[in-house]
């Protein structure tokens, strides 16, 4: 009788999974004149696109992640449940010229007592570091003068660089500060940048589930002098990126090999976005994962970004290699995105 319920709560979590990821690839939105929303009009819009291959396959929802490689990006307190030392990069292909790229490294460390000579000690303390550089840009900008005759290509450069710390309190209570700093060139003699932060928290209800909570871009913000380019006739101006406070939930299904995530993101740009994603094991080494993102409740015209993709590891004497792939929807561009990277555990 137990062998036959558990085949059949099986069937129904496997059915549960392959409906989330079919809906995932159907959905999309086709919109005439789409409301407008403030957030669309922010600045820092790269560095609210998601990391990696596996973040954005997630549906961006992955601020209470506590398994896998892991990133402060999503969560400064992520990097104490890093297991082993992570190293992952990654390339999408975009549309329009555009680039995006990420590297990350996120290490653990533990902490014992000299006090403690037992051959299975446990860590006094458990403190993690994360550090990251997300890259973005537009090339092969046709460049005119006043008389619209052509001068030379142009390009644009968006950088954010980002440096985290986190320490585990007990054994339920992980905190995190993440420092950011944006370094945006625009054009010649038109540069900007910012030094930002992030403060998170974890906190384990148990072994397979665990909540987040999260403020992101403090003091954020770009300021522009034109003077440098105009003279007296430049203006200075100063743009502050959007504050985002997160919630978030992950869980883990150990039996049938599958982690649900889930996100609510309120932001000072009047959104109240959900997200959600799945990650399930098919076997050891490949898991199949799916993601809706920006689900915007108070704008029904807001387009939602659904995603899915892949992630395929070997392990090779003391090093763990990985194969990641996402493939995004996005509304507005004339094909959609992809994104591939490699990661390394040692």
């Amino acid at each position: 009788m137990k062998i036959k319920l558990k085949y059949f709560v099986s069937n129904i979590l496997k059915n549960i999974v392959y409906s989330f990821l079919t809906l995932i690839l159907i959905t999309n939105s086709i919109l005439a004149q789409p409301k407008t929303s403030q957030m669309s009009s922010k600045p820092g819009a790269f560095s609210r696109m998601g990391f990696g291959a596996r973040g954005i396959g997630l549906g961006n929802a992955s601020s209470a992640l506590i398994e896998g490689n892991l990133v402060a990006y999503y969560n400064p307190a992520s990097s104490v449940f890093q297991k082993g030392n992570s190293v992952q990069t990654a390339y999408t292909f975009l549309s329009l010229d555009r680039k995006l790229n990420f590297l990350s490294f996120t290490k653990r460390f533990e902490f014992f007592s000299s006090k403690d000579t037992s051959t299975n000690r446990k860590p006094s303390s458990i403190a993690g570091f994360s550090a990251g550089i997300l890259n973005s840009g537009v090339s092969n900008i046709d460049g005119r003068d006043n008389n619209g005759l052509k001068t030379k290509e142009l390009s644009t450069s968006e950088n954010l660089f980002f440096l985290g710390i986190a320490n585990k309190f007990s054994e339920k209570l992980a905190l995190g500060l993440t420092v950011k700093f944006y370094y945006y060139s625009l054009y010649e003699k038109m540069t900007s940048t910012s030094l930002g932060i992030d403060i998170g928290a974890l906190y384990l209800f148990s072994d397979n589930l665990s909540f987040s909570f999260v403020i992101s871009d403090i003091n954020s913000k770009y300021k522009w002098d034109s003077g440098t380019i105009y003279g007296q006739r430049g203006i200075a101006t100063e743009d502050k990126f959007p504050l985002l406070k997160k919630i978030g939930v992950y869980y883990k299904n150990i039996d049938y090999q599958f982690i649900a995530v889930g996100e609510f993101e309120n932001s000072n740009a009047s959104t109240n976005i959900l997200k959600f994603g799945i990650e399930y094991g098919i076997f050891e080494n490949l898991f199949l994962r799916g993601g809706i993102d920006q689900i915007n409740i108070n704008n029904n015209d807001w387009p939602i970004k659904t995603a899915f993709g892949f992630s395929y590891s070997q392990q090779l004497n003391k090093y763990r290699i990985g194969f990641d792939y996402a493939f995004s929807i996005e509304p507005y561009s004339p094909s959609n995105k992809h994104v591939v990277g490699l990661n390394f555990n040692f």
